[in-house]
């Protein structure tokens, strides 16, 4: 079977910001094209970010028999476009839509051009897919971890199996070869993203991940993760662990190995506040190895935006926090969230708590009630619809408001983007990440 996996480019104005926000790679895809090719399958990925090939033309060259799409919620309506164009194209192709969104909120793409909506982890659910597909083409089953229409309707397969961390085969980074110079984040280019571990203990209102993973949280082996690493040829690697230093021990020991391995990277990696506080030794211990910055959602500086987003700490625990940073030598990319309840007063607080703690990094999101989270119970407060009735997903990428703003829209929007321009000397800036 030859299979065609689908990174979509979002519609929304993010990717504008490419100079701040990441271009990495397409990690998802990776694991999904090793899991296939186990099988004896011929696998391409196609990432939309990069390429302006039109989609119909790499499909006439390829000729796939599945052509599989991952989409956040921004991705929703762009998936949806690639499905019909892989349907007017040949009716016969099967089409797969998984990742976030589709985890979540699975009826956003019960569409007429769609054969099979993934939930969950996915590899399994899609090797069932393509192994019933090559037994016949025209054949639809409702298989476990996945939505199948049949004759027009969509039935819902059950849970499938999830793979354990050490279950699930490396990913095929070889398969992206020609366009991984072009992967980056921050200053680091080109980067790999690595993964550790999955899932997250807290219960952050704005996040959903924790849900995905329905509260668990999943460990690979050190010596698992020292052999994938050596299989890295970029200088740089992203660790895209949910929250990679909540168990100090299993960090430090993981750096040992790492530096046993003598495998030289520079690191960035995600990390709470409260966790920098508590595991210093974590991360005093990746630093030793590459560490260099770490990302860290401070999100609110106020005690009563803290409760809200229940991140279960307090302001002197930042304060704390960047402290240690400081000590240890690690900088800080600092993510915080810009509350649709901001009025003047509170953006000009943000800016102030910027300048005097020195922040070198600040990035900016707009509160948004993503699928899966408590913001998003329904759509009744949702400002931005589609004729459907269904939230524009275009806009939810985090960077515009989907819900009514105190301050007028157009001048909370002005506000916010005045906080981008008020720190752009902050930001590293990049050469020009050409497109191919």
């Amino acid at each position: 079977m030859k299979i065609l996996l689908v990174w979509p480019s979002a519609l929304s104005n993010i990717e504008e910001r490419q100079q701040i926000f990441p271009m990495s790679e397409p990690l998802a895809l990776e694991y999904l094209a090793a899991a296939a090719e186990e099988e004896g399958h011929l696998v391409q990925i196609f990432d939309m970010r990069l390429n302006r090939i039109p989609l119909l033309d790499v499909i006439a060259s390829f000729g796939p028999d599945i052509v599989g799409v991952t989409a956040y919620s921004m991705h929703v309506r762009t998936a949806i476009s690639i499905a019909n164009e892989v349907k007017s194209y040949n009716q016969t192709i099967i089409s797969v839509v998984g990742g976030h969104h589709a985890t979540l909120l699975p009826e956003d793409f019960f569409e007429p051009s769609i054969d099979y909506v993934v939930v969950g982890e996915g590899i399994t659910a899609f090797k069932d897919i393509i192994g019933v597909a090559a037994e016949n083409n025209l054949s639809r089953e409702v298989l476990p971890g996945a939505w199948t229409q049949i004759g027009g309707e969509f039935h819902d397969g059950g849970r499938g199996e999830t793979l354990g961390n050490d279950m699930i085969p490396l990913p095929n980074r070889e398969i992206t070869g020609p366009e991984r110079i072009h992967y980056f984040i921050d200053w680091m280019k080109p980067v790999a993203l690595l993964r550790t571990s999955v899932g997250c203990p807290y219960r952050c209102t704005f996040c959903s991940l924790w849900k995905i993973e329905e509260g668990r949280y999943h460990i690979r082996d050190p010596h698992k993760v020292v052999e994938e690493l050596k299989t890295i040829q970029e200088p740089y690697i992203f660790l895209v662990d949910d929250e990679a230093f909540i168990n100090r021990r299993r960090m430090v020991e993981l750096a040992g190995a790492i530096k046993k391995s003598g495998i030289k990277k520079k690191y960035f990696a995600y990390c709470r506040m409260d966790t920098l506080v508590k595991n210093q030794a974590a991360l005093e211990a990746w630093r030793d190895i590459g560490l260099e910055r770490v990302f860290i959602g401070i999100d609110s500086i106020t005690t009563k935006g803290l409760k809200e987003l229940n991140k279960k700490y307090d302001t002197v625990t930042i304060e704390d926090g960047l402290k240690v940073a400081k000590e240890i030598g690690v900088k800080v990319f600092a993510q915080f969230i810009v509350s649709t309840d901001y009025e003047d007063k509170d953006f000009d607080r943000l800016i102030r708590f910027i300048e005097q703690y020195r922040i070198e990094y600040p990035s900016f999101t707009v509160l948004t009630p993503l699928p899966g989270t408590e913001l998003l119970s329904n759509f009744d407060l949702v400002t931005e619809l589609q004729d459907n009735g269904r939230p524009n997903w275009d806009l939810f990428d985090t960077d515009n408001p989907v819900v009514k703003t105190k301050l007028p829209k157009s001048y909370f929007v002005e506000r916010y983007e005045g906080l981008w321009r008020t720190f752009a000397g902050s930001h590293n800036q990049f050469e020009d990440h050409q497109i191919v």
